[in-house]
């Protein structure tokens, strides 16, 4: 997707005061390294059964360059990827993954300068053997997630934009973004107490 990149212009916050918190990942789905700069990108999606990672593997063969692979893993017992995983993956120019499960060699993920975001890390690997269909519609932190829809991620969360809503809401985010860089801090600060101040009074506070 040629338009994808610009998501990278947007921060998770903005995207979700505009989509909802429905198309966001839950808290669980964190950057595995400190300082993970914000990626973006149409998801690639992989499903694997509990204990078994050969479809990720599979994956990092077929998905196209800026790709996130977002994997629904089937438990967080057994590690889908590891350091050489997440270097061919960075070779072939796979953006990230964002993994509803648990990788491993995180030191070395974080060396190569990989972003990964999961729910943690394990020692274990999984087996290889159930095969499955690729680019399905995958759970990953509690949002449906389909082969298309763009990924944006950073240390803030991850927001899931629906394939057929990129150019609405990209041109509602960039508007949202240049109104908030024209208002001054009093500008804001005046506006925002005097919404506080009134819903406080429609809903009987008194001092």
């Amino acid at each position: 997707m040629n338009d994808s990149p610009r998501f990278a212009d947007f921060p998770p916050t903005t995207l979700a005061d505009i989509l909802g918190g429905d198309q966001v990942m839950d808290i669980g789905i964190r950057p595995l390294w400190p300082a993970i700069p914000r990626v973006a990108g149409p998801a690639f999606t992989v499903s694997c059964p509990p204990g078994d990672n050969l479809m990720l593997h599979a994956a990092i063969y077929r998905a196209q360059p800026g790709s996130v692979v977002v994997v629904q893993a089937g438990d967080v017992d057994y590690a889908v990827a590891g350091g050489n995983v997440c270097a061919v993956a960075q070779r072939r120019g796979i953006t990230a993954f964002v993994v509803d499960g648990v990788i491993r060699d995180l030191a070395e993920a974080r060396a190569m300068g990989f972003p990964v975001f999961a729910r943690g890390v394990s020692p274990v690997a999984g087996a290889k053997a159930a095969v499955a269909p690729l680019n399905g519609p995958v759970r990953c932190g509690g949002v449906t997630v389909t082969a298309g829809d763009v990924v944006v991620a950073d240390e803030e969360g991850v927001v899931v934009v629906p394939v057929g809503r990129w150019e609405q809401v990209g041109a509602d985010a960039r508007a949202r973004l240049a109104r908030e860089a024209a208002q001054t801090l009093d500008e804001w600060q005046a506006a925002h107490s005097a919404r506080i101040e009134q819903i406080l009074a429609t809903n009987g506070f008194r001092e």
